[in-house]
């Protein structure tokens, strides 16, 4: 039996490049160009949501494995 794997509601951004198999530029890339949306926990600390991200870098075929 294989174990689901749980993904946390926020992320930073290397453990979200990680995630999406891209590279930590890239991320940073995308939030620049207003693709992904950054969200600021402290001075030195930026969260990623990463169901927002998803939604935003997969778009519809996102939509349609979801629903």
């Amino acid at each position: 039996m294989e174990k689901e794997k749980i993904i946390p509601k926020f992320m930073r951004a290397k453990q979200l490049a990680q995630h999406l198999g891209i590279g930590l530029s890239t991320v940073w890339l995308y939030a620049k160009q207003g693709k992904i949306t950054p969200k600021k926990a402290s001075d030195r600390v930026t969260l990623f949501e990463v169901a927002e991200v998803e939604k935003a870098l997969l778009g519809a075929w996102y939509e349609n494995v979801l629903y």
